[in-house]
């Protein structure tokens, strides 16, 4: 995929961006560039790869970021927080209509 010079304006544009010819053909270079990078990442075969959970794990796995359990560690305190509101039902805040 490439893009072309209406295409920037076009974006650009729809951006409320305001560009000069010259910027808008930098800037066509630079997508242009991103684009045939995608392209290129795209192309390689991943066939039995399996994600990693973070990059670093394919270097040294030692280093991976672990995740950790996910358990309650705090205790529901809604009852308590809502005593002080108005006005409470079901345990959601009720509040007055602002917009009709």
């Amino acid at each position: 995929m490439s893009l072309v010079l209406s295409d920037v304006t076009r974006l650009a544009h729809l951006a409320q961006l305001e560009i000069t010819e010259s910027e808008a053909v930098q800037t066509l270079g630079k997508l242009n560039d991103i684009f045939a990078l995608v392209e290129q990442m795209r192309a390689v075969d991943t066939t039995g790869i399996e994600p990693l959970n973070h990059p670093i794990a394919a270097l040294q796995e030692h280093l991976a970021l672990r995740l950790r359990d996910d358990v309650v560690s705090e205790t529901n305190h809604r009852d308590e927080y809502q005593k002080v509101a108005p006005s409470t039902q079901d345990g959601l805040y009720l509040v007055p209509k602002v917009i009709e």
